[in-house]
């Protein structure tokens, strides 16, 4: 399953997508440190479908862990070689260009 929460500022909306089982979990490697919190991250659970319905609406995505980051490859969402490992979790962030 993927979370995905989505906080909206005016025009913007972030999108904010992990693997459920890395709710609340802390990575540190390469001198980056990311806290997956549930604060951020946790929304609504749910499938493939569920994250490429919400992240066709971002202007802006932070996604984190391998589910997520596949999801969001196989669709165009981010490049694989824009993506940050930190630890052993793969991080990418998304900017929408208008």
């Amino acid at each position: 399953m993927i979370c995905v929460k989505v906080h909206r500022q005016g025009s913007q909306v972030l999108v904010a997508a992990c693997d459920e089982d890395i709710v609340g979990k802390t990575f540190r490697g390469n001198d980056l440190k990311i806290t997956v919190s549930a604060s951020f991250y946790k929304g609504d659970c749910g499938d493939e479908d569920m994250l490429v319905n919400r992240l066709q609406m971002a202007t802006i995505a932070n996604l984190v862990g391998r589910k997520t980051m596949e999801i969001a490859i196989k669709h165009g969402f981010v490049d694989p070689e824009n993506i940050l490992q930190i630890g052993e979790v793969p991080h990418a962030q998304m900017a929408r260009m208008v």
